[in-house]
């Protein structure tokens, strides 16, 4: 099947075979998306229904564990950086003043996409609330 976009309120499906048709209007009806599709030969055409607020906060906490995780692997990466600078140190490729130059710089990368995270949380949750 092949999904196209129409405009912002409808989805389309193309069933490339005509047998599971039904079989994939069902499923989508019974998806839990409160989508309810119209069968046209072998397409189906999705109206997006407009979001309720209760659905809207649904989806912003979504964004918001999806920005944990991104937050949890920045966090990751800078330990990761940090064992590796310990490592040099210790096996004397960079010196005391090299490793803690280059904590701070790691430190301060982790700091500055931890922020892109939040900013781009905060913008997709004041789309999400965007009526």
């Amino acid at each position: 099947a092949s999904v196209t976009v129409t405009d912002t309120r409808m989805l389309s499906v193309n069933v490339w075979d005509k047998s599971v048709v039904g079989a994939a209007d069902r499923a989508i009806r019974e998806s839990g998306l409160g989508l309810n599709p119209v069968v046209d030969g072998q397409n189906l055409r999705l109206p997006i229904p407009p979001l309720n607020e209760e659905r809207r906060k649904e989806l912003q906490k979504v964004a918001g564990k999806y920005a944990e995780s991104a937050r949890v692997a920045i966090r990751n990466i800078r330990r990761d950086g940090m064992d590796s600078l310990k490592a040099m140190e210790k096996d004397g490729d960079i010196s005391e003043d090299r490793h803690h130059a280059l904590s701070d710089e790691v430190q301060k990368l982790t700091d500055i996409y931890v922020a892109k995270v939040d900013e781009a949380l905060k913008a997709k949750e004041a789309e999400i609330m965007q009526v």
